[in-house]
Parts: C-alpha cells; sequence; structure tokens
C-alpha cells in the first residue's frame, strides 16, 4: 500500500468514527458544555468555551494497560470465547505493559479476533458487558493525574472527547461514568442490532485518529489552535501535532524525546517505586496466564483421552 492510500485509509476511518461518535452534551453546535459530576454544579461559575476542547487517548494515558484487554475478561467471564483466547490476549497486555509502546500490528490483530468474538452478538449484549467492566477498570486502573487533567477542562467549560482505537462502545461508556463530552472509537459493523464481525473503516489508531479529530471540529466549529491533545504513545504524534496544546502523559521514549525538542508540556504518573510494583505484578500475572494456558491444554487434552458415549 503505498503513502497516498495510507492517507486515503486515515481520513476514510477518521471521518468514519467521527460519523459514529458517542455524543453525551446533546444536538451537534447544541451543546451548552460538557456534562458534570453533580457535586460540581453548584460549584460551577463559568461560562462555556464551545470552540475549545480536549482530546485524550485512554490506553497508557487515561487508563493502565489496554482496555481492550479488559473488555476481554469480562467477555470471557461470560462465555463469548475460551481460556486459549484470553491466554492471546493476556499476552499482549503483558508486552504493552512492558514495553510501554503500542505494537499497531499486534492492536489490529486483537481487534479483528475480538470482531469474531462478538460476530452475531447483539449490540445491547456488548453495551450491558462494555458497562460493567469499565466500572470495573476505573475503579483500579485509572490514573488520577489523568482525570484530574480531564475534569481541569470541564471545570473551564471545555468539552473533552475521548479518541482511542478501542471499541466505541466502550469509550462511550468510560466517557459517560467519567462525566465527559463523548467518545469517538473504533466501530464494528452492525446490522439489525447485532454485530456483523466486520469494522467500519480501520482501526481508529495513529493518522486515523487526526482525521477524526479534524473531522470533528469542523463538524462542531471547534478551534483546533485552542484546543488540547494528550497522549502516552508517539503513534499519536499526528494528533498531538494537529492542536495548539499536546501533552505527553506518562510518554513512550519516542515521545518523550519529541515533547522535550518542542517544548511540549510532558506529565508523569508513574513513579519508581510504582515502576518496579508493576514489574512484579505483571511478572505474576505473565506466570499466571502460563498457568492458565497450561490448564487449558491440560483440560483439553483430557477432554480429548475421555472415552466417546458414542456406542455404549
Amino acid at each position: 500500500m503505498g503513502s497516498g492510500d495510507r492517507r486515503r485509509g486515515a481520513r476514510d476511518a477518521g471521518r468514519a468514527c467521527a460519523r459514529a461518535a458517542v455524543d453525551l452534551s446533546g444536538p451537534a453546535g447544541g451543546a451548552a458544555g460538557p456534562p458534570v459530576d453533580p457535586e460540581l454544579v453548584d460549584a460551577l461559575d463559568v461560562a462555556p468555551e464551545p470552540a475549545v476542547a480536549a482530546f485524550f487517548d485512554v490506553d497508557g494515558t487515561l487508563l493502565r494497560g489496554a482496555s481492550l484487554y479488559h473488555l476481554a475478561r469480562g467477555l470471557y467471564a461470560r462465555g463469548f470465547f475460551d481460556a486459549r483466547a484470553l491466554v492471546r490476549f493476556g499476552r499482549r497486555q503483558v508486552v504493552f505493559r512492558l514495553r510501554g509502546v503500542e505494537d499497531p500490528a499486534a492492536l489490529q490483530e486483537a481487534r479483528e479476533t475480538a470482531l469474531e468474538f462478538i460476530r452475531g452478538r447483539p449490540v445491547e449484549e456488548l453495551q450491558r458487558v462494555s458497562e460493567e467492566v469499565v466500572r470495573a477498570a476505573l475503579a483500579t486502573q485509572l490514573w488520577p493525574g489523568t482525570r484530574a487533567l480531564a475534569r481541569m477542562h470541564v471545570e473551564e467549560g471545555q468539552r473533552v472527547w475521548l479518541v482511542t482505537a478501542t471499541p466505541v462502545e466502550v469509550a462511550g461508556t468510560i466517557a459517560r461514568e467519567l462525566g465527559l463530552t463523548g467518545a469517538l472509537g473504533t466501530v464494528a459493523e452492525t446490522r439489525d442490532g447485532v454485530y456483523t464481525g466486520r469494522l467500519v473503516g480501520r482501526v481508529l489508531h495513529g493518522p486515523a485518529k487526526a482525521e477524526a479529530v479534524r473531522a470533528l471540529a469542523e463538524r462542531e466549529g471547534l478551534d483546533l489552535a485552542r484546543c488540547a491533545a494528550y497522549s502516552d504513545s508517539a503513534n499519536d504524534l499526528p494528533m498531538l501535532e494537529l492542536v495548539g496544546h499536546p501533552c505527553a502523559v506518562n510518554p513512550d521514549r519516542r515521545l518523550r524525546g519529541v515533547a522535550r525538542e518542542r517544548g511540549w508540556r510532558v506529565r508523569e504518573y508513574r513513579s519508581a517505586r510504582r515502576a518496579w510494583r508493576l514489574a512484579a505484578v505483571t511478572a505474576g500475572a505473565l506466570g499466571g496466564l502460563v498457568v492458565l494456558a497450561g490448564a487449558a491444554g491440560g483440560a483439553a487434552a483430557r477432554l480429548r483421552s475421555r472415552p466417546s458415549s458414542r456406542g455404549r
């Protein structure tokens, strides 16, 4: 695929995701501001800024680890797929946590696998699972510092959008739980309320995120020079470069270098102590996955060796 085809693919994917964005603030252009926590209503006394918004990546920026893995655990617990598939998802989560770098090819593979699991399932069913999974993940995996940044924009009367490769159903639920304006995420095709197992466009990743933000800004009348964007990954440089106020949150090595060269803001919420604890937890998780894989394989072997009931 040539560079021109890649650009067109990113533009088409971004625009498709912008059209399917979960908007919790009401009709486009008609909202007085983003929804806020009821506790803040009396405390807020600011005029809305309809031309200003903040865009937040999710995995590694707002949540620790990969949101798709949290969804996979929830789907597994509800019988969507077997233990072997969960181990595959878990292995990617371990790599993500250890390296702190997104692998676009692995992300694409993971999402294609997820599409297989939800093919033929009702949209309402995945929405219910998403709500349960998101509440559990937010209770333990949310970066408090990033949440505070998002709330700061809300308190200033600005709209706050999540922009993520994770399924839009999950992203929308996260936005709703945190009282944000809405979310742009990867869109799975549906027909008559059931998933077909195909994507609408492509995964919302890299340049496609920037195109989605650009399309949303055109639709909502946003002034991107006054907007902010937050991410942990150099894969999101196209989105960060699109706004006037980029910020690197828990950045990977490449993004940290770019931020330093360009004088961008950097927010680091990982501590050395947390890094050591994370390494220990990850090692334990990896060991658990190995045990789980062995158990799954052993169970499968026992089933294969069990005498058939046929002919009895």
